[in-house]
């Protein structure tokens, strides 16, 4: 008898054991040791930053929900941190990686992330959010798979390819901060860059992928660049888009698609050509002279070299614009969960306030700055979340310095201090960027996705909502807007969190064309947010304080 219930505890604490593992989702655990190194993307020698003396950083292949967990060593000699560029960190803004979230991690020391691509799916990368490290290197390729019982709507590639194209500095990163530090931009792109390397384009570089004929392959292509809008395209292949930052999209063939900075393409290619060598190719939009680099795709069995007549890329906004326009959102398709997309009818709910953001630059003390609606943001020694979760906001920063719809003289006049705007739980906001400059501006939002419903000439007025795309606008992190124009995006603000509202553009970005939006949990509940983890680093003024008691209750 003492048997048969032995056996039975047994059976039921096995079985306990397998309801906890399958209640669960999966831990994938990695250390990464950050170093300098020296490289030569553009064929001289340069120190730049790896990752585990990778150049560019390992790929992280996720799939929706998984738990990642990183551990990073900073052995540079300067203050680190890297952000997820994509991923919303649903409820957990610690981890975000932006100095208005996170301490840096000290040189000689280390922090791990945890974090999880929560009802997620889509094609992301990792960069360096301190100084100009982005301009080292130190990124790398994010990608989230779909759980196995959601379908996609595309069949199996044979294999998933990451593309990482940007453009290239010959100046370190500490040279091009000095500049900006100085007052001065730090001008032209020397090159650009396919996964870390400039091709010779005369047959002799080895190849980045390999096909096999009559095989198709997922294709996830991302500009991680410091500021130049990319074309990419692939000798005598067409590119099926599939996917754009983590939304299922209707499935078009491109020649051809215009990245701007910070944005990330899912494609499908098909190996149906001649078999042997093709030219990847990507090459700069918007400045007066064109810079190319490539990067060789091999047929397996393939026999003859790559032509050394390059595909033309596009010419002017206007088709860029037009390309935008083509993008649509797959109504019908599941993305992270498994209802359709398109079951969520965000052009049926009631605008509850409207954030007009107008870019600028102008100079301070003769040095250059850029703004968004007259501040120019600055990082305080004390994150800003640190500062909202110590109860010490009054000596860091003030809410709504900015207003919803800045006057011209308000654009016009420059200061220098946090921005950070209060943004009620739960509203569905429209944000309006306004771009009055002679370049093209590219926007990313941290913690969320929206929707991109409208990218214009001329000045945003009420009356151009009637042109908004209130259907099937694509679900994104990330929008451009080009010289003279506006774009306008909508969400609802339903994760808690201090949320980066940034330029993708990294000498924009030091130099405070950045803000941050403070999502609060009105009742203050763990429903809504974490509290801050016993692992965060604290800095500044609240170095050696002890974290609240459970600011943050409630299930």
């Amino acid at each position: 008898m003492r048997g048969v219930k032995l056996l039975a505890a047994c059976l039921y604490l096995a079985a306990a054991a397998t309801v906890v593992v399958q209640a669960e989702d999966p831990y994938f655990h990695h250390v990464w040791n950050v170093t300098y190194g020296t490289a030569s993307p553009l064929g001289v020698p340069q120190q730049v930053i790896l990752i585990n003396g990778q150049f560019p950083g390992p790929n992280i292949n996720s799939t929706s929900n998984n738990n990642v967990i990183i551990n990073v060593f900073n052995n540079l000699d300067e203050p680190f941190l890297l952000t997820w560029n994509g991923i919303q960190h649903r409820k957990n803004c610690w981890q975000d990686g932006t100095q208005g979230t996170m301490c840096p991690i000290m040189p000689g020391t280390n922090y791990t992330y945890h974090f999880q691509p929560k009802d997620q799916i889509g094609s992301y990368f990792y960069y360096p959010t301190t100084g100009m490290h982005r301009a080292a290197g130190g990124y790398g390729g994010l990608r989230v798979n779909s759980r196995l019982l959601i379908p996609v709507p595309y069949a199996d590639p044979e294999d998933d390819y990451t593309v990482l194209i940007g453009d290239w500095f010959t100046k370190s990163h500490t040279q091009l901060k000095k500049f900006l530090d100085g007052g001065r931009t730090i001008g032209r792109p020397d090159g650009i860059v396919i996964n870390g390397k400039s091709g010779k384009g005369d047959g002799s570089d080895a190849p980045l992928f390999t096909l096999k004929p009559g095989k198709t392959y997922r294709v996830r292509i991302c500009n991680v660049g410091i500021k130049t809008s990319l074309n990419f395209r692939i000798q005598n292949h067409k590119m099926k888009l599939v996917e754009m930052e983590g939304s299922h999209v209707l499935q078009n063939d491109y020649d051809s698609l215009d990245v701007h900075v910070g944005q990330c393409y899912g494609t499908i290619v098909a190996a149906n050509q001649e078999p042997k060598d093709y030219y990847m190719v990507a090459s700069t939009r918007f400045l007066k002279k064109v810079i190319t680099t490539t990067g060789l795709l091999r047929y397996e069995g393939g026999k003859g070299p790559a032509s050394s007549q390059l595909p033309a890329g596009p010419v002017g906004w206007a088709w860029s614009l037009n390309q935008f326009r083509s993008f649509r959102w797959n109504l019908t398709a599941s993305a992270a969960r498994p209802n359709p997309q398109g079951s969520y009818h965000y052009g049926k709910i009631n605008i509850t306030r409207t954030i007009k953001l107008v870019n600028t630059q102008g100079k301070i003390d003769g040095k250059l700055r850029y703004a968004l609606n007259g501040v120019s943001h600055t990082e305080p020694e004390t994150p800003l979340k640190l500062a909202e979760y110590f109860g010490i906001t009054d000596k860091v920063f003030k809410y709504d310095i900015i207003t919803d719809n800045p006057t011209p003289e308000q654009i016009k006049n420059i200061k220098i201090e946090p921005n950070v705007l209060n943004i009620t739980h739960r509203t569905f906001v429209e944000v309006v960027f306004e771009n009055h400059e002679k370049s093209v501006q590219s926007w990313h939002l941290d913690g969320y996705s929206f929707f991109a419903v409208a990218v214009e000439p001329g000045t945003w007025t009420p009356e151009k909502r009637k042109n908004y795309n209130l259907l099937d606008a694509v679900s994104r992190h990330t929008i451009q807007v080009y010289p003279k124009c506006w774009a306008a995006i909508l969400l609802t603000f339903d994760n808690c969190g201090m949320w980066n509202i940034r330029s993708e553009n990294s000498e924009r970005r030091y130099l405070g064309q950045q803000l941050y939006a403070s999502v609060l949990s009105p009742e203050k509940s763990l429903r809504d947010e974490y509290n801050m983890p016993e692992t965060s680093l604290q800095c500044g003024l609240v170095k050696n304080t002890p974290k609240p008691v459970n600011p943050y209750a409630g299930a």
